[in-house]
Formats: structure tokens, sequence, C-alpha cells
């Protein structure tokens, strides 16, 4: 249901830069009515979607569902949320209608409508991450939205260098809360990002095996294509 610009292509970015590496991965499909916890999951992925698809996701997270990924997110588990799947982790999400969609809580922010005489949100963008070293990642991506994110305390995961981020107005993008992270890059994120896989895969790994390293992998060819479409994003 949430697979919206590609987003499944997040999924198989994972999948392939494990295998690559030896690593053993399986891909459980989580439905509307099913539980997570038993699924034994590392790593949970929300897609993008529309208000409808959104609608019928709030009232199935209302339950035990949204109350497990809490659960998980708290604990340190890796979450990522993509769109309408970032939106739905806040407190709540205003449709167009004005219908207030519950979100699962996670990150203390809201979603709001735009406003008749606002514009979509849409074109590439790029945002640079703070990392624990003092340092700073980028990574690039596409957004296509109309609803304007508030963060209510929650922290962004970045700032915009190029695009709009969550509402085009206060320079930031995405929300994180430990090991939990939403955005609205689609695109996808993660195969255009290889190094934020990375990073996911890594922390997801080390929670079990905090002496574990990544194997490193040739990317050569991915990081001239993201040297490529970052230089033309910068240039507007």
């Amino acid at each position: 249901m949430m697979n919206l610009y590609g987003d499944r292509g997040n999924v198989i970015s994972i999948q392939k830069r494990c295998e690559w590496r030896g690593i053993p991965v399986e891909v459980v499909d989580v439905r509307l009515g099913e539980s997570i916890h038993p699924t034994g999951c590392d790593i949970f992925l929300f897609g993008g979607g529309q208000d409808r698809e959104q609608a019928l996701l709030a009232d199935d997270l209302s339950g035990s569902k949204g109350a497990d990924l809490r659960s998980i997110s708290a604990a340190g588990g890796v979450v990522l949320g993509v769109c309408g799947g970032y939106q739905l982790m806040g407190s709540h999400y205003e449709t167009a209608d004005g219908e207030k969609l519950p979100g699962v809580g996670i990150f203390d922010l809201h979603t709001e409508p735009r406003k008749p005489d606002e514009e979509r949100l849409i074109g590439n963008v790029l945002v640079r991450i703070p990392l624990e070293d003092g340092s700073r990642g980028e990574i690039v991506g596409f957004e296509n939205h109309g609803g304007r994110t508030r963060l209510d305390g929650a922290a962004p995961l970045g700032e915009v260098v190029s695009g709009f981020g969550n509402n085009g107005e206060d320079g930031t993008e995405g929300a994180r809360k430990m090991n939990t992270y939403g955005t609205y890059l689609h695109g996808s994120l993660l195969p255009k990002n290889p190094w934020f896989t990375d990073r996911l895969i890594e922390t997801a790994i080390k929670r079990t095996d905090d002496t574990f390293e990544l194997e490193p992998l040739d990317d050569g060819v991915e990081k001239s294509a993201f040297e490529s479409v970052s230089a033309r994003v910068r240039r507007g």
C-alpha cells in the first residue's frame, strides 16, 4: 500500500547490500491487521502513500501495531518512514478535508494540509545530516508533498541545502529519534545514498553483535552517481 515513487527500492537496496556481503536477508511484508512483534525483524520500513492509504493505515496503527512500533523505536530499533509513512509517525496528520488522522506518536511533530494559495513542495532535494563524530553527511532524493510538517520538539534529520524539506520555511528536513528516521525523500532514498543504507544495516546488526564491522563495498559507480545528482541539485 505504501509504495509511492518506488519506495520499495529502499527494501531492495538493504537486501542487496547485505547479500553482496554474504549477510542473509528475509523480507517480511506486514499487512493490514497483521501484528509486528512476531516477525522478529531488525529493520522496519514505511513507504509513502496518499490520503486514502494513510487513512487505512492510521486505523490499523491505532492499536497494538502502533504500540509495538513505539516500543521498538524506544528500544533503539531501526525504523525508517518516508513521506506518508513519516507523517504517520508523528502525533497526527490532517488531511486536505480537515480530518485529523492519529499518528503513532514516535516523533513529537504534526502535519498540516497546504493552504489553498500554497503550492505542493516538489523537486529534487539535498540534505545535510549531522553525524556522531561531528562531521556531516549528505543525502539526495525527490520530494512531492502538499502537507507541511511542523516539528513540535522533534529533532530534524538534517538541514536543507537545496529543496523544501518539512515545510519549505524553517530549513529542516525529516526527523530523527535514536535509530528511528523520518524523511520526505523518495527517489528512492537508499539506492541513491548507499552510505545511509549501510548505516541502517550496521546499526541493526550491532544491536545483537556490538563487535560487528560492515565490510566495505566498491561503491565507485554509486558515488559517481551521487556526486552528479548532488551537483545538479546544488545548482538549483
